[in-house]
């Protein structure tokens, strides 16, 4: 490794890559329409934000840049009787850009004379004026310890935190809610998740699946959710991609921290462009030479193809799979924290993929989105006793699961004067399929075998209205949801999941603005809940009904122009019908399960929470020259525990998180960054000694027992990182390099998890009956935390 890290600093800093002529320049084009009429817009004034590059469209709405330097740019577009218009941020390379900038008219200027206020960088959806944020590629390429994963870039957010402040998952904590509380959109269509070696029944894992080189901007919501976007309690993740070039294909080789990969973007004819990515982890070799337990490897591929029939008729095709394995590597030189990882882990199979179609027609007033997707999960975990697969009686696990899903949405997005009108409809068809045989302890030994096959119908009706007042100091939304399915007769009727919700967001004083939102919103329980069934075939769980939220939350905005945003927001969100365990009584999203399936086995919804809390955020923005977050969170999340209604903190109440975030660009295309994150203790549940201790116990599931009469009474000491990161940006007439080096946890910070109860293979007591033999346990230290450097090399050509 120190070889190959003084090779790449010899790269990055010869001559030829520092002081040689950097500036190449490659051409930004586009043109301007009217955003309903879809009519090209003669005479624009459109410039680079924050650069001296200036032009004006030409009689056919177009216009081009011929000679910009590579990097971060964004664009401004002005008109009279028109708002002014900032583009998305983008990458500026060997291929050069395009884009399209859609101008709305601005009825306050067509009847007085108005200073134009600035192009927002710190956009905001008009249905959501809180509780969201808007997330630049540049946050997403250039964030120190995420190795370009947009779950990781969520980090730094306010509000978000991860499981025990685990840097290795993905597991995403909003607000106080469980990570299966989570959603994600790609262009409008659904995707089941967006992380390779997904637990099935919740959105966590390992590594990212979506490949930030095709990624063109993405809105983060954790509260205010849209009402075409449900069955989410805690956020909504909605991805854009960028479209291919009509222009030119143009093709880029990278190597990152944990893969390579392949990416291409162009055009198959004047009117339809694509962008694809096709990546191989290298993980395995770096796990294997590490000495590590677990052999993980995967493969990913996504692709978008568009296709302008003219100017009002569209069609996107949206294609995501990923092919996940993960081994096990017994040869790890006798570690006992190994040793422990070796007895539980399974080895795991995943395979998933969403293919999707949007079309898009615009009419007089607006657009109409017709969404049509086909989702695939197959999770397939086995386990033997000492991992002896030789011998069929030492079987502990062997559990194969399909989730298959077909979605359909239907919406009119229609802006009438100062209204912007959404409403629609949708229709899913599930179906789940489970082939299980599990050896489990519950006070004796048990053994659990069943197939099931669980189909049903979904269906769910929108609508909401947004009012601007004509100087957009007043701005007001209205809406609902309704959600229904025939799995079970308690779920068939809409009205017993009639969500409302309102926003308002009224400006003060000069860029001041108090806003506030209330809303309720249902989420259906994971299919591992819904399909499973005892060992007769009988669905045992048909009690269950849609987990609800009420969400109640006040905050206030401070903008100075477009450098510097100050929000700070209250919160309070108010559980119903949570999932709880019938065998341990506690919440099923508050069970340890990192790798596999939450959510198989018996179940009822009759668990109470509550999250609540406030954050302040401060964001500085100079363009690509100075970036700068700061996040501060104090929170609680609690579940009300059965009969004694005695409020128990969640597995994720940190009650405090801080993040810190910067970038610098520095002479040559440097870029540096850096970012600090801090989470309180996360409270823990101490080990069933007596229970874990007992052979026929420990051999059913090769790990320890938690004593879950104690529910959550521990908690760790707190948790915190220093990640940093330097960016080398080398461009050519033909041909431009990236180079990164990023390290993680640069301070060497050791954090504290709970001690690991491992068996030492030894019987205490041989001669007893079976069911009273017990193993000699100890007891090891669980320390996680080391320095961790990575680079990345990316040819663009």
């Amino acid at each position: 490794m120190r070889q190959i890290f003084i090779l790449f600093i010899l790269l990055i800093f010869n001559p030829f890559g520092v002081y040689a002529e950097e500036s190449r320049g490659y051409s930004i084009r586009g043109e301007v329409i009217d955003k309903i009429t879809r009519e090209p817009l003669p005479a624009v004034v459109v410039e680079i934000e924050s650069t001296k590059y200036i032009t004006t469209t030409d009689a056919n709405g177009k216009f081009i840049f011929p000679d910009v330097p590579g990097g971060m740019y964004m664009l401004k577009a002005d008109m009279l009787g028109y708002k002014s218009c900032l583009s998305y941020e983008f990458m500026l390379t060997v291929k050069g850009v395009e884009i399209t900038l859609e101008l709305e008219e601005d009825n306050l200027q067509l009847n007085e004379i108005t200073v134009k206020p600035k192009a927002d960088p710190f956009k905001r959806v008009k249905e959501s004026p809180l509780s969201q944020k808007s997330i630049s590629i540049q946050e997403i390429e250039r964030n120190p310890g995420a190795n370009r994963d947009i779950s990781k870039v969520l980090n730094s957010f306010p509000g978000v935190a991860t499981v025990n402040g685990d840097s290795e998952r993905n597991d995403i904590i909003v607000r106080g809610g469980a990570p299966s509380e989570n959603r994600f959109y790609l262009d409008g269509v659904e995707i089941p998740t967006i992380n390779h070696f997904s637990t099935q029944g919740s959105t966590g894992g390992v590594v990212g699946i979506i490949d930030a080189g095709l990624i063109r901007d993405a809105d983060f919501y954790s509260g205010a959710f849209p009402v075409n976007k449900g069955n989410s309690l805690s956020s909504i993740l909605d991805i854009r991609y960028k479209e291919g070039d009509l222009t030119k294909n143009s093709y880029k080789f990278t190597i990152g921290a944990y893969e390579a990969g392949l990416n291409a973007t162009g055009s198959f004819s004047d009117k339809t462009t694509f962008i694809m990515s096709a990546r191989v982890s290298y993980l395995q070799f770096l796990f294997k030479a590490l000495n590590l337990p677990l052999l993980p490897t995967f493969t990913d591929m996504q692709f978008k193809v568009k296709h302008r029939f003219d100017r009002r008729h569209e069609i996107s095709i949206i294609g995501l799979g990923a092919l996940d394995n993960m081994s096990l590597n017994e040869d790890t030189g006798g570690k006992e924290r190994n040793e422990y990882i070796l007895a539980y882990l399974p080895v795991i199979k995943q395979n998933v993929y969403t293919m999707g179609a949007v079309y898009r027609y615009y009419d007089n007033n607006g657009y109409w989105n017709f969404v049509l997707s086909n989702s695939y999960l197959r999770n397939k975990n086995t386990k033997y006793l000492d991992n002896d697969d030789k011998d069929p009686d030492k079987r502990t696990l062997a559990y194969t699961s399909v989730e298959n899903e077909v979605k359909f949405r239907a919406e009119k997005i229609a802006n009438i004067s100062n209204f912007r009108i959404t409403a629609g409809v949708g229709l899913e068809f599930p179906k789940y399929e489970n082939d299980t045989y599990q050896k489990i302890f519950i006070g004796v030994p048990v053994t659990i075998k069943y197939q099931t096959t669980l189909s049903f119908t979904k269906y769910n009706l929108f609508a909401s209205g947004n009012y601007i007042t004509p100087d957009e100091k007043l701005s007001l939304t209205l809406g609902f949801r309704s959600d229904a399915n025939s799995y079970s007769n308690s779920m068939k009727n809409p009205l017993g999941t009639f969500s409302p919700r309102l926003a308002i967001s009224y400006e003060v004083l000069k860029n001041i603005s108090l806003n506030s939102s209330v809303g309720r919103y249902y989420q259906l329980p994971p299919f591992t809940a819904l399909g499973y069934t005892d060992n007769s075939g009988s669905h045992i769980n048909k009690e269950v009904d849609y987990i609800g939220v009420d969400h109640y939350i006040a905050g206030v905005e401070y903008k100075k122009a477009s450098l510097l945003q100050v929000t700070f927001e209250v919160f309070y969100k108010k559980y119903s019908n949570m999932i709880r365990s019938a065998n341990d009584n506690i919440p099923l999203m508050g069970k340890s399960t990192v790798y596999g399936a939450s959510g198989n086995e018996q179940v009822a919804s009759d668990i109470k929470g509550k999250s609540y809390g406030a954050e302040l955020s401060v964001r500085v923005f100079a363009g690509d020259k100075f970036n700068l977050s700061g996040t501060g969170t104090l929170y609680r999340s609690l579940y009300q525990q059965g009969e004694t209604k005695k409020w128990i903190p969640q597995s994720w109440d940190n009650k405090v998180i801080l993040s810190f975030a910067a970038g610098y660009k520095l002479p040559y295309n440097f870029y540096a960054g850096i970012k600090y994150r801090y989470a309180g203790g996360s409270p823990y549940t101490p080990y069933d000694v007596e229970r874990s201790s007992l052979v026929q116990a420990w051999n059913a599931s090769g790990r320890a027992y938690y004593d879950y009469t104690r529910h959550n009474q521990e908690r760790l000491p707190p948790f915190s990182q220093l990640d940093v990161r330097l960016d080398k940006d080398i461009y050519r007439d033909r041909i431009a390099f990236k180079f990164y080096i990023d390290i993680q946890n640069v301070l060497n910070r050791q954090n504290v998890n709970p001690d690991i109860l491992l068996s030492s293979g030894n019987i205490a007591n041989p001669d007893a009956p079976l069911n009273e033999q017990r193993y000699v346990m100890k007891s090891i230290d669980n320390t996680t935390g080391t320095i961790l450097p990575t680079i990345g090399i990316s040819v663009e050509f």
